[in-house]
């Protein structure tokens, strides 16, 4: 008796992959089951490419190693792209225009070890351009629509967040059984904690850059969406491992991650920091990271108060060093070697038409304050002055350490916002990246795990902070949370 389409699509893919091996189901026929969902869900605009062909013949060689029992870790899992990984012979825009139809000739590190272990293509998910965004609204394709409403909100359109928003959306809405996603500032997490998924930022150099479209060299790092902790931990050992073609990726011995969700968290310490106390937090925001705490002194871990003095400084810092490392990883997009061009009687008219037509508002603002930070004149009072701030941040967390194993604080400020409703003040926008940001700049581990959900039945999550490739730790006190929470949220179906 076979699975009806919805009830393969609703399973987590821990359970699929077990069916897969089971022979409970083939992968063409879990593909297909996806692809369908993909097709009825197009409101969402989750998806910027659906590539169908493509996601059976993968699920039939999937089908044929398990049936010659040489099955892989993800044969004939059907898995989301995030169109800022570059996929051999697919068209790969990061969300912009300037890119145009690009198709690159070669595979991104991430996703051809995910292909190599045998996951199935679905397609490729929206996202903000050049992966510059908090609420997915700065995409060439339109605005994608979070799976979830408000039950005080009306029917208002919700962010998923970004810039992973395609990402976080389809896993939400069960379009795939996971998704890649990257993160620079928050975008993993906090598109996450909008959409009641799980996401986690390993440490930086842990996961392969190339192939991935540059934003900010030194803080983006790829991970994975999913719909449980352990699907991450299974995903990013896929991801995860050394890449002699980044120079910042990291020689180490990847471990298999699955294993450590489930194991005790007694006698962790788990760190507080009382500087993510911000003014104007939700009460509901302020209760849930008490739940948290509570469940995991419940759990055994002991609760230790922290300080990391240097946290009002991270969004600043964070925003010069980040738009500094963008105009000059954008200065590529030229009109003379790919995509977009644009008309012009000079070599330099063709630049700046090809550039002012290709690039939106959002990437054209951070290129401009990038070119500035790094100005002859302006060097030293800011961007010097950053990244000296950056190596204070990361010796907080040096310090923290002393006394505690792992960081728990809020993922969010706040949970999802309507659409349309920070636009026009940018700062407004940057702040959803307040408790985010400050793991990129010390290149440390951090996971969101849907714990709650508001008044008006929006979920909430709680992120854990791990030392550097302790990825373990970090699974594992994120499975502790997640059953203590319980979280059992699904977004009514309304598209």
């Amino acid at each position: 008796m076979g699975l009806l389409m919805s009830e393969l699509t609703a399973l987590t893919l821990k359970a699929a992959l077990e069916g897969l091996k089971a022979k409970r189901f083939s992968a063409v026929e879990i593909t297909r089951a996806h692809i369908a969902a993909v097709e009825a869900a197009r409101p969402l605009n989750a998806f910027v490419l659906e590539t169908p062909d493509k996601a059976l013949d993968m699920a039939a060689a999937s089908d044929a190693r398990i049936a010659r029992g040489e099955a892989r870790p993800l044969d004939g899992a059907p898995l989301g792209i995030k169109d800022l990984f570059c996929t051999e012979g697919v068209r790969s825009t990061a969300g912009s225009k300037i890119l145009g139809n690009f198709i690159p000739p070669y595979e991104s590190t991430v996703t051809a070890n995910l292909f190599g272990d045998g996951a199935v293509m679905l397609g490729k998910l929206n996202m903000d351009e050049f992966a510059m965004g908090s609420s997915n609204e700065t995409s060439a394709f339109g605005n994608v629509i979070n799976p979830w409403k408000s039950a005080s909100g009306g029917n208002r359109a919700l962010t998923p967040g970004g810039s992973s928003g395609g990402s976080a959306a389809a896993v939400a809405a069960d379009l795939c059984l996971g998704a890649t996603a990257t993160d620079t500032g928050g975008s993993i997490r906090q598109p996450a904690a909008f959409t009641g998924t799980v996401g986690i930022k390993p440490t930086y150099g842990l996961c392969s850059r190339w192939g991935i479209v540059a934003f900010a060299s030194s803080l983006d790092q790829a991970g994975p969406i999913a719909k449980t902790v352990e699907d991450a931990a299974i995903l990013l050992t896929s991801m995860a491992g050394h890449d002699p073609k980044d120079s910042t990726s990291l020689d180490v011995e990847i471990s298999d991650f699955a294993p450590f969700v489930g194991k005790s968290v007694k006698g962790l310490r788990v760190g507080v920091p009382k500087e993510y106390r911000v003014d104007g937090m939700p009460a509901e925001i302020e209760k849930l990271w008490q739940d948290g705490i509570d469940w995991l002194k419940d759990a055994g871990a002991e609760i230790v108060e922290v300080s990391l003095p240097h946290t009002k400084y991270a969004l600043p810092a964070y925003y010069i060093v980040a738009p500094a490392e963008a105009s000059s990883n954008l200065a590529r997009y030229d009109g003379m070697r790919f995509g977009h061009r644009g008309e012009g009687r000079s070599l330099t008219e063709v630049y700046e038409n090809s550039r002012a037509e290709g690039f939106g508002d959002e990437v054209k603002r951070r290129i401009l304050i990038g070119t500035y930070v790094l100005s002859a004149g302006y060097y030293d009072a800011y961007y010097l002055k950053a990244q000296k701030v950056r190596r204070r941040i990361a010796d907080d967390f040096d310090q923290a350490w002393q006394t505690c194993d792992v960081l728990l604080t809020p993922t969010a400020p706040s949970a999802a916002f309507a659409l349309g409703e920070r636009n026009a003040d940018p700062i407004a926008m940057y702040l959803n990246d307040v408790f985010t940001v400050t793991t990129n700049l010390a290149g440390l581990p951090s996971i969101s795990v849907p714990a709650g959900l508001d008044a008006g039945g929006l979920p909430l999550g709680l992120q854990v902070i791990g030392k550097a490739l302790d990825e373990g730790t970090v699974f594992s006190v994120a499975g502790a949370l997640e059953k203590a929470a319980a979280f059992r949220g699904k977004a009514e179906k309304w598209w």
